[in-house]
């Protein structure tokens, strides 16, 4: 069964099993580390942790920028910054481009991988994914921190799982959690 995450617990076995952010970050606030950012940030200080004793502080991004940076009219010229921010009014100005769109994890990355671009090409960018997505081999990419929705996108792909409710996928996901080792969904789970 699962152990209980306590600082006695060996790095491997910390890395063996799935566990929840909210206890992540209740393990954190019990020993004097930081319990914010991500999931994947807040298991590395615990790690980190684990193995030398040492308290890592997260890293911190300027927020100087964010306030001093003036309000600039949108483009379709408007160039990709270091700093930029997926903000309301980012989101206003492509819903004037694209009616339909959002900040979808690809859009997101895209900003975050192509600095230096424009806006132009972000929207060339959103209908490549639009059109990529009519492709019915087209498979979204999960990041890896959300575990549980690739777990339950494998499972319904499972030609073995036709015709099963979510309610027998999600009892296959909280018995594979439970699990030492990998949280990926395998067809001899169910």
């Amino acid at each position: 069964m699962r152990p209980n995450l306590t600082k006695d617990i060996s790095v491997a076995i910390f890395k063996d099993f799935y566990w929840l952010k909210e206890e992540l970050q209740s393990f954190c606030r019990e020993n004097g580390i930081s319990a914010s950012g991500s999931k994947i940030e807040i298991s590395d200080r615990i790690e980190i942790f684990l193995r030398t004793g040492e308290i890592k502080k997260p890293i911190r991004k300027s927020k100087v920028n964010r306030k001093s940076e003036p309000q600039v009219d949108l483009s379709l010229d408007t160039v990709i910054t270091e700093n930029h921010r997926c903000s309301q009014n980012v989101r206003a100005f492509f819903k004037t481009v694209i009616p339909k769109f959002h900040f979808s994890t690809y859009i997101q990355n895209y900003f975050k991988n192509n600095i230096g671009k424009t806006y132009r090409d972000v929207v060339d960018a959103w209908y490549e994914e639009e059109e990529r997505k009519k492709d019915p081999s087209y498979k979204k990419n999960i990041a890896p921190q959300f575990e549980y929705n690739q777990f339950i996108h494998d499972f319904f792909a499972d030609p073995k799982n036709q015709g099963k409710s979510r309610e027998e996928a999600i009892k296959a996901w909280n018995e594979t959690k439970k699990l030492p080792g990998s949280n990926k969904y395998m067809s001899n789970n169910s």
